[in-house]
């Protein structure tokens, strides 16, 4: 019995379908070296490093201070444009964590009329709502939950009861499985600027450096 060859139409679609197969395979092994390059250079891009001073600059002015801030510090990527604004949001990766990691801080600076200094709300408000309990933590700070009045709920405030001018930070806890508890502190710069730091709580262990490095780095801008 002789067999028939394959009908040639047959025979080309099956060409075809091979070709494409392999054409899919290749885009799909492109496809995959191309995202696993680009896994390698996200990671490297998070990669923490120091606030740097280099490359395009933006001026913003704020309550009439001019402030020459570099494009990669801002918080939300570089603005689009110059000149007045109501508030601004930056990221430093400082070297203020635990053993002196660089961990980032959020740095909010708007006018000093829209907020109040830690300190001043340590005994204008902190004061009065502390609880009888005290927490032991950091060296050289105190800290005192608050009594969940006035949104208050599951708060700490920590401060260094020795100075005439306080390091103070109200902590709060993040929903659980995202870290550590998260800290605001707000300070009074030059110029009628507020500052308002958002930070981990980590970042207490060396709040003796804490404003020291703020100084350092918002000085360079014109902030301080």
């Amino acid at each position: 019995m002789t067999v028939s060859p394959a009908h040639p139409h047959q025979a080309e679609r099956h060409s075809v379908g091979y070709t494409m197969g392999v054409i899919a395979l290749i885009i799909s092994m492109v496809g995959l070296s191309a995202a696993y390059g680009l896994g390698l250079l996200l990671q490297q891009k998070r990669v923490p490093t120091l606030p740097s001073d280099e490359g395009p600059r933006i001026v913003r002015t704020l309550v009439g201070k001019e402030l020459d801030i570099p494009a990669s510090w801002f918080r939300n990527g570089t603005p689009q444009e110059q000149g007045f604004a109501s508030q601004i949001e930056l990221r430093l990766m400082l070297p203020i964590g635990k053993g002196g990691a660089l961990t980032p801080v959020d740095v909010t600076l708007l006018p000093l009329s829209r907020v109040k200094p830690s300190a001043n709300l340590l005994d204008g408000v902190y004061l009065h709502a502390f609880t009888a309990d005290q927490f032991t933590g950091p060296a050289g700070l105190i800290g005192k939950p608050l009594d969940g009045t006035d949104g208050f709920e599951d708060e700490t405030v920590w401060y260094d009861a020795l100075s005439s001018t306080p390091f103070v930070a109200k902590c709060a806890p993040l929903p659980a499985g995202h870290g550590a508890q998260q800290c605001l502190r707000t300070v009074a710069l030059q110029g009628g600027i507020g500052a308002v730091y958002s930070f981990s709580a980590d970042v207490l262990d060396n709040w003796r450096a804490f404003d020291p490095q703020m100084k350092s780095w918002l000085s360079r801008i014109g902030a301080m």
